[in-house]
């Protein structure tokens, strides 16, 4: 089997109607004999923050050669989303997984997502990877990474709304992430002061240690600047940093969490064609609130996913935006919205560039991780 078959039977096997929950993911590692993994765990799970927490982790616990990161989505390359030592699961290693997984007699046939969590487990166990972070994915308690054990704390970094359909509700959202509490392990968190109470109360009844952010306190402190921009990775950074001295991890670890960590896409800037570019992965309105309050005026090119809340993002986006290119994965131009709507990516970036170049201001591109990983894919950027 080649890489390009592998990844194409990993993105066939769905979840369907399925219920959502980690059964599935559970049964797989057992059968792959990976119920009692080596590997120690930080669970990291909520709305926003998940994937530079992630990273800020992974790069705490290079400082001692241990780290490893399970992380979603990707961007280019479905290698991305498994990290071991500082470098990706190679292609090689996803065939293995897959001719292994395919001989297995599974009842419950496991869908893409809790492939690639086993995946991923396979990886920190082969190279006696020491501590990994584990990226959340929709949920909490309803997550596939619940079936993971090992987990020593769990982050949950901020609840809003998002994926509200899936869940019925803010509440039951809320009630799901915090959820993914364990008894006994520490919970490090950002919720809202209007969520506290009820998450703290949540996590009583879970039996987990409550660690709220202060950025007064010792436990949160940052003993230099974190290294992804943005003034929200403050907290991101404090909440890593806060889990890695609740795991008896030195200053060293600490200051390399800081420094060392990489992430793609969340606030990232490049310069193409004379335009200076500013790509973030902001897909719900939480995030876009943030991301706009970093920047003083932009084009933008925008694309997102439509069960999102695109007229409340874009709605966001346009009060500082100089010109709007819609394109893929939207359906087409939304009503409300003076903007071209181009279903070619790359006919739609051509057209924002030269709007930015002719104004000699930068294109912001935003909305969606998989917008992003296309024109990457493509070779556009």
């Amino acid at each position: 089997m080649e890489f390009e078959g592998a990844v194409s039977w990993l993105e066939g096997q769905t979840r369907g109607d399925r219920p959502r929950g980690p059964e599935r993911a559970r049964g797989l590692l057992s059968a792959l004999g990976l119920s009692e993994p080596a590997t120690r765990y930080v669970h990291v799970v909520g709305t926003n923050g998940k994937g530079s927490v992630t990273a800020y982790l992974e790069a705490g616990f290079a400082a001692a050669g241990l780290g490893g990161a399970f992380r979603s989505p990707h961007l280019v390359s479905l290698t991305e989303r498994v990290r071991c030592r500082g470098m990706e699961i190679s292609p090689d290693e996803v065939v293995t997984f897959v001719e292994r997984v395919r001989r297995l007699p599974l009842p419950d046939p496991p869908a893409f997502f809790d492939l690639m969590l086993a995946m991923a487990v396979c990886c920190f166990e082969a190279r006696r990877v020491g501590w990994a972070a584990l990226e959340a994915g929709v949920g909490g308690a309803s997550d596939a990474t619940m079936a993971v054990d090992g987990v020593e704390v769990v982050v949950l970094t901020n609840v809003a709304n998002d994926h509200l359909q899936t869940f019925g509700g803010f509440l039951a959202l809320l009630r799901d992430k915090v959820g993914a509490a364990r008894p006994g392990k520490p919970l490090v968190t950002a919720v809202d002061e209007e969520q506290f109470p009820l998450v703290a109360e949540l996590a009583e009844e879970r039996g987990a240690r409550l660690y709220r952010y202060d950025p007064e306190s010792p436990l949160f402190s940052l003993p230099r600047p974190p290294a992804l921009a943005g003034s929200w990775q403050r907290v991101n950074a404090s909440l890593a940093v806060a889990a890695l001295r609740l795991l008896g991890f030195g200053e060293e670890a600490v200051v390399s969490a800081l420094s060392r960590a990489r992430l793609p896409a969340r606030l990232e800037r490049r310069r193409l064609d004379g335009v200076d570019l500013i790509l973030d992965a902001a897909h719900n309105p939480h995030a876009v609130r943030a991301l706009v309050a970093e920047l003083p005026s932009y084009h933008l090119l925008f694309g997102a996913n439509p069960r999102k809340d695109v007229r409340m993002m874009l709605e966001l986006l346009s009060t500082r935006a100089l010109s709007l290119t819609l394109t893929w994965p939207l359906p087409g131009a939304l009503s409300g919205f003076e903007a071209p709507y181009f279903t070619d990516v790359s006919e739609a970036l051509a057209r924002a560039l030269e709007l930015a170049k002719r104004k000699k201001e930068p294109l912001l591109i935003t909305g969606s991780f998989y917008l992003i990983g296309r024109l990457l894919r493509l070779g556009l950027l």
